[in-house]
């Protein structure tokens, strides 16, 4: 039996301790309101397992050395905020370009530049999808709750680790510094390839065979191979061939599209006969599913829906199409994940519901919005 204990944790402390019952070894990072806690935590907690933490001379430095720490075979992670967050896109892509397994976590706060340092965003979140250079697919986890935070840290590991690329996972300031119960089981799932079995001379870092859920051999355990952000060769090295090109770029489509069902997870709240549908993230996802109660007591149906995993986005949201009257989408910013829900609808119309003074949006300020429309459409 998998027994558990049950622990008050802030966002961050749950997010490190997951991260190391997920085997995270190595920590690479840079303290940045409002994810210092992260390294704080980690710090004091991964030399007692054996791992290694360091504080690098920025974030630029903290995803580097976390890309070398996996590479050498340590599994890896480091934390930001927005600002650091931009400063890391050029390893993202090198992480993407290499097929280097991390997990790099954006606690969101006002920007942009150094913004509002204590204040809560959702201000990045095409940014985890468009943020690095170049045309490659992405992979974010959005939290709800303390406890999802525990959770998807080790699901972001595994993803990151079956997938081979980089990994984000996205909270907003609020989920950072709240506490809450969080259930904290004694054995968790660990995603582990098996080892490779072939000879050195015949392995290659980028065959057909080990696009994702495979092996990385550590440097320096007897196989040698290249590594650079180039375009390159199945061997590694860079490469101008176009068709090679064409293969070395298709890679990161198939890891995409040969396992949408495991990257494809939302939650539906109040939507089987909803006429109404608020789609929310994070921590605003909190406020709006107690909007959608206050609505249905006053005799309007309506309904939530959640991406966990943000990107890719979930495609079951064409499923409302059709089926709702009205769609609004409730973020932390001017408007960005907006966009992406309007791709969905085409009887509906899509609403935005912003709020981006560095407070949380509650469920009052929803609900008005959500009236104020409605009024406006004579109903």
């Amino acid at each position: 039996m998998n027994k558990e204990k049950v622990e008050l944790l802030q966002g961050n402390e749950a997010c490190a301790l997951a991260g190391i019952k997920g085997g995270i070894r190595f920590y690479g990072g840079y303290p940045i309101t409002p994810s210092s806690e992260i390294a704080e935590v980690m710090s004091r907690e991964l030399p007692k397992v054996g791992g290694i933490f360091i504080q690098m001379e920025d974030e630029i430095g903290g995803l580097a050395a976390s890309i070398g720490a996996r590479i050498a075979g340590k599994k890896a992670m480091t934390a930001t905020s927005g600002p650091g967050y931009s400063l890391m896109q050029e390893h993202i892509g090198y992480a993407a370009m290499a097929e280097v397994p991390v997990l790099i976590v954006n606690a969101m706060r006002g920007g942009p530049s150094t913004g509002l340092p204590t204040k809560t965003s959702q201000g990045d979140l095409m940014q985890a999808r468009w943020g690095t250079h170049g045309d490659h697919p992405a992979v974010t986890l959005t939290p709800s709750s303390i406890q999802e935070v525990y959770d998807f840290t080790i699901k972001a590991i595994n993803l990151a680790e079956y997938l081979r690329m980089p990994v984000s996972l996205l909270m907003d300031e609020v989920l950072s510094h709240l506490r809450e119960k969080v259930r904290i089981p004694e054995h968790v799932e660990i995603y582990e390839p098996k080892p490779i079995d072939l000879p050195p001379e015949a392995f290659f870092p980028f065959d057909d065979w080990n696009i994702y859920n495979a092996y990385i051999p550590p440097f320096g355990k007897g196989y040698r191979y290249h590594l650079t952000g180039l375009a390159h060769r199945k061997d590694g090295f860079p490469t101008n061939d176009p068709e090679l090109i064409r293969i070395n770029m298709d890679r990161f489509k198939k890891k995409i599209e040969d396992n949408l069902e495991l990257l494809t997870d939302y939650e539906e709240y109040l939507v089987d006969d909803a006429e109404i549908l608020i789609v929310a993230v994070g921590s605003v996802a909190r406020a709006a599913k107690e909007t959608v109660e206050d609505l249905r007591d006053e005799g309007l149906k309506a309904g939530v829906f959640r991406p966990k995993i943000l990107w890719p986005f979930p495609r079951a949201l064409g499923s409302y199409e059709g089926k709702v009257g009205t769609v609004f989408v409730a973020e932390m910013n001017q408007g960005q994940l907006i966009y992406e829900v309007e791709r969905y609808f085409k009887s509906a119309p899509v609403f935005p519901i912003n709020r981006y003074d560095g407070e949380l949006m509650s469920p009052d300020e929803i609900k008005m919005a959500i009236r104020e429309r409605l009024k406006g459409k004579g109903k």
